[in-house]
């Protein structure tokens, strides 16, 4: 009788933890495919996001190309553009009134290499934004024609030179600042993969031997 209930409890005692077990590990692998399927979604969000933010930054400089080349009648009157003759950086730069490079912008103001400098900016920058490649080349060259243009307006000044307000709403971080810092963590994100041909552009065989291409 001593051994026969020492069976019975030892039976009775394995059998609930055999049960107990098993439904531990199904509940474990149910959390993890959650898991999974949650971080999953969470980073085709954040690619869709990147890329959304992305082909907005380069329709905006799209668009400065296209309106200074063209003379839309927005920030460049019609008739004016560049296309009609017009330079596109004669009037910015003469009319910078501010800053240590004060006189070299106005000298640079109107010449060609200047002219075309700045709309060969514009466009680069603009078509690889919207295209997804070249992210980085576009980082680089969105970020130094931001900087020029940040000297060029010059926020720290509280003054213009001929003593009237700035209006400078800002003396270090204004939005040639946060277009620049855009365009970096496009570049470092990788945004070019979702809508936008990153891919197909990083398995040409020059971008492949050459990293900083893509």
């Amino acid at each position: 009788m001593a051994v026969h209930e020492t069976r019975g409890r030892h039976t009775g005692f394995h059998l609930p933890s055999r049960h107990r077990a098993g439904t531990t590990r199904r509940s474990g692998e149910t959390t993890t495919d959650t898991t999974d399927t949650a971080d999953t979604t969470a980073t085709a969000t954040r690619a869709r996001v990147f890329a959304g933010l992305r082909i907005v930054i380069g329709f905006v400089f799209l668009w400065a190309f296209l309106d200074k080349t063209f003379g839309w009648g927005y920030a460049t009157a019609s008739g004016k553009g560049w296309a009609d003759g017009g330079s596109p950086t004669k009037g910015f730069l003469s009319g910078i009134a501010a800053g240590p490079m004060e006189s070299t912008f106005h000298s640079w103001a109107g010449a060609g290499w200047a002219d075309w400098l700045f709309m060969l900016g514009l466009l680069g920058v603009g078509l690889a934004l919207v295209s997804g490649i070249a992210l980085r080349l576009a980082a680089v060259a969105g970020t130094a024609l931001m900087a020029f243009m940040w000297i060029a307006e010059w926020p720290p000044a509280k003054h213009l030179s001929d003593g009237t307000p700035s209006m400078s709403s800002n003396p270090v971080v204004d939005y040639h600042v946060l277009y620049a810092a855009v365009l970096i963590a496009l570049a470092v994100a990788s945004a070019g993969t979702t809508w936008g041909l990153g891919r197909t552009w990083a398995r040409l065989p020059v971008v492949r031997d050459h990293t900083w291409l893509r």
